[in-house]
């Protein structure tokens, strides 16, 4: 792939090309803020949360939480499984539940619809119109990390990671070093 567009440099892409993305599978997801900034609250551990590291949510920080929720209800074929708000970017596992599907369309530009980017793209939308009718100050990165969990071993270490993020967050500050190595 051409390194420019317009004569502008861009990022490639770490989707799979081969990869139909409404196909049946679970996928990792990792959605971050603009410029990482902490617009969902901040992680903190007391004795109200009986000193487990957590997420002391902002407004915006509840409607990212209750949005999340709220996928299923807006595709069907989408079920929930382990997730996270974080201060500055949110983790979660999805399960495309297509077990019927019989066609495989491989991942293409352009418009998409009843796959991973429809998903992602509404739940984007939603929290920030949200925050746009309220006048809450809020933006997203451009962009999301996505990862096609291809075992069962992929599969237990991001649920860990996900489950643990919080405390490792408050032992290590945002160390975003093992982000995304989690095989």
């Amino acid at each position: 792939m051409d390194d420019k567009y317009r004569g502008e440099y861009r990022i490639s892409t770490a989707r799979l090309s081969n990869w139909d993305y409404g196909s049946h599978g679970l996928y990792y997801i990792t959605i971050c803020t603009k410029d990482r900034t902490h617009y969902f609250g901040e992680i903190t551990s007391s004795p109200e949360t009986q000193n487990i590291a957590s997420l002391h949510q902002t407004l915006i920080g509840e409607v990212a939480y209750n949005n999340w929720l709220d996928i299923p209800n807006h595709f069907s074929f989408i079920e929930l499984d382990e997730f996270v708000i974080m201060p500055d970017h949110i983790h979660g596992i999805l399960f495309i539940n297509k077990p019927d599907k019989e066609f495989w369309d491989i991942n293409k530009f352009g418009v998409q619809s009843q796959n991973l980017a429809s998903v992602i793209r509404g739940y984007k939308a939603s929290v920030k119109t949200y925050a746009t009718i309220n006048r809450i100050e809020f933006n997203w990165q451009p962009r999301y990390y996505d990862r096609v969990i291809q075992n069962e071993k992929e599969y237990s270490n991001i649920r860990n990671y996900i489950f643990n993020n919080p405390e490792q967050w408050l032992l290590n500050g945002n160390n975003e070093d093992n982000f995304y190595n989690l095989q």
